[in-house]
């Protein structure tokens, strides 16, 4: 029988993902999670179906951590939407993505391992494609300049930009990183 502390549940997501992070897919086990989580032997069985089901949690928890505050968003709403305003906007998803480093190299495992699970391949696909659906939405909804194929084209440049400054930190600095931030949208957004 799988449990309900929602308190506890999110603890142990939160410690699958500095597994994920640390140790990768292979190393993602319910005693690796436990010990993380600093519970005893067996409490991540309790709370998870199986380690497919940890994966799938693990994943919308990152997502569920990567999104901006209500303060964010709101001054992002006020502001005048234009391109200098977009530059802030697109510098501050990647800070904040890169921010959370084991949150995405967490997700860049998951992915991997979609490849190989079908199931995990299906809930990550769906989750992907609403959320760039929903950055398409917001976009446009927003006033910003631009099309939807600037937004997914900026989505796609800047998931390889936080690769690089997740794995490799030494190739670009932050300033490097917020200069090619500022060039992908005087290039790619049109007005």
């Amino acid at each position: 029988m799988v449990r309900r502390n929602d308190e506890r549940r999110a603890a142990l997501v939160d410690a699958a993902i500095e597994v994920l992070a640390r140790e990768g897919a292979r190393g993602l086990t319910f005693r690796a999670v436990d010990a993380e989580a600093g519970v005893p032997t067996g409490t991540a069985s309790n709370y998870f179906g199986n380690r497919d089901d940890l994966l799938t949690q693990a994943g919308a928890r990152v997502y569920e951590r990567l999104q901006p505050s209500e303060g964010e968003v709101e001054r992002q709403r006020t502001a005048e939407p234009d391109k200098e305003t977009y530059k802030t906007l697109m510098r501050e998803v990647v800070g904040r993505v890169s921010g959370f480093r084991t949150g995405y190299l967490a997700l860049l495992e998951l992915r991997l391992e979609a490849t190989r699970r079908p199931d995990l391949r299906a809930v990550l696909t769906e989750r992907v494609r609403a959320d760039l659906d929903a950055n398409v939405a917001y976009h446009e909804g927003s006033g910003l300049p631009g099309d939807a194929t600037a937004v997914r084209l900026l989505y796609l440049a800047f998931n390889w930009l936080i690769v690089e400054q997740l794995t490799l930190p030494g190739v670009l600095s932050e300033a490097e990183r917020d200069a090619l931030v500022d060039a992908a949208v005087e290039r790619i957004v049109t007005e």
